[in-house]
């Protein structure tokens, strides 16, 4: 039976794992009625800031019937640190809403002692109803595949939930996560990783450990190579974290550096002869990089050679900007308002058909994130994608 308990973790780092059928035993969860389940929890927090979805001015559409666009969601969602005690479900809902939401325990947020959100109040960190506005956010976009960052309770809460969705996951822990530290801890953070299995299967898993110079550190990322059911065409997803604060500007270069050689040898390997044949397989890197579009780690995914852009610039009128911010926060050492978080894109292989827009600053509000009406210290971020067509296919 399901339940609050932290479940047997496998081996973190392999190369590759196999394509594994994940509580193949859970019942199926109504996405309409577990979102309606959080609204009734939230009813009494303020709404979640507004945001529309957006067509790029300078991207001409390029899905259709035969080419429905893929929606990625990146989101950091701010770990949580300690298991307090369970709280009893709002309102009435079905017995599988409830197995699942059951399973997310009340905890104390990590920020109340790692990060020092000073200006957001304590009761707003409270699980019981944060995990609800995550929830709530996944559900009303979506996604076809979800990236996320400081997850710390995957086995006994994410993986139930979203198998439950009809998603498959992947997760892969720091090695010395900050969440250890925490007394009473349920394990360390990582990213995660979901595809929604309606949409895809699954060729290949890698677990990587990121390293510079020739070093492993804590920083960890895992790149899936999927199979589009809808179009028969190939796609390599990656997530990663990599090194927070100011000062380690040249790691989180090394890092990203190490990553992209990884994804290139997964994307021109990949598929055999056939897919050798037709060139690299398309990427989209989704991450809470902590780093700004100053940095060097920034200019070397811009100018990779796996031909990779950052879909945010598109909302910018000339195409080459990134948001002003995409996490704002206020700390004892003071207010944090920056751009960190990016979905990558081979843009010459995929064409992004719409995107999520960031929040004004009077929709963050005065005490900035997280906060009642959101979750998170870091926005989350959408958005469609298609294939373009390829040069065989036109012939």
């Amino acid at each position: 039976a399901l339940n609050s308990a932290t479940m047997a973790q496998p081996d973190p780092y392999p190369k590759e794992s196999p394509d594994q059928d994940l509580d193949q035993d859970l019942v199926g969860v109504d996405p309409d009625q577990l979102l309606r389940e959080c609204e009734v929890a939230l009813q009494r927090r303020p709404a979640r800031p507004r945001r529309d979805l957006v067509c790029p001015r300078l991207v001409a559409p390029c899905s259709h019937k035969h080419n429905p666009s893929i929606r990625v969601m990146q989101w950091n969602i701010l770990a949580q640190g300690r298991n307090v005690q369970t709280a009893p479900l709002r309102g009435s809902c079905s017995v599988s809403i409830a197995v699942c939401l059951i399973l997310m325990c009340v905890f104390a947020a990590l920020g109340e002692g790692k990060d020092g959100f000073i200006r957001c109040p304590l009761e707003a960190l409270s699980w019981y109803e944060r995990k609800y506005q995550i929830l709530e956010e996944i559900l009303t976009y979506r996604p076809d595949i979800l990236c996320l960052q400081e997850v710390d309770h995957y086995y006994d809460t994410f993986r139930p939930i979203m198998a439950s969705l009809g998603y498959h996951g992947s997760f892969l822990p720091k090695p010395w996560s900050p969440c250890l530290d925490v007394e009473h801890n349920n394990g360390p953070d990582g990213c995660a990783l979901f595809y929604r299995r309606s949409r895809f299967s699954l060729h290949s898993t890698a677990h990587l450990r990121l390293s510079a110079m020739m070093l492993p550190t804590n920083q960890v990322a895992i790149a899936q190579t999927l199979h589009c059911q809808v179009t028969g065409r190939w796609l390599c997803v990656a997530v990663t974290h990599l090194k927070a604060r100011s000062g380690w500007e040249r790691l989180r270069s090394a890092q990203g550096a190490d990553l992209l050689q990884s994804l290139q040898s997964i994307t021109s390997h990949c598929g055999g002869q056939k897919q050798a044949e037709l060139g690299a397989i398309p990427l989209v890197v989704c991450g809470d990089f902590n780093a700004e579009p100053s940095e060097d780690v920034y200019r070397r995914f811009s100018s990779s050679p796996l031909g990779l852009s950052s879909a945010y610039k598109l909302l910018s009128c000339d195409g080459k900007t990134e948001p002003a911010y995409t996490t704002w926060k206020i700390r004892p050492s003071g207010e944090s308002c920056s751009t960190l978080d990016y979905i990558w894109y081979s843009h010459d292989a995929l064409s992004v058909e719409t995107l999520l827009d960031i929040p004004t600053e009077e929709q963050i509000g005065p005490d900035r994130l997280p906060s009642y009406h959101y979750p998170s210290d870091h926005l989350s971020l959408l958005c469609d994608v298609s294939f373009r067509e390829e040069p065989h296919r036109l012939l």
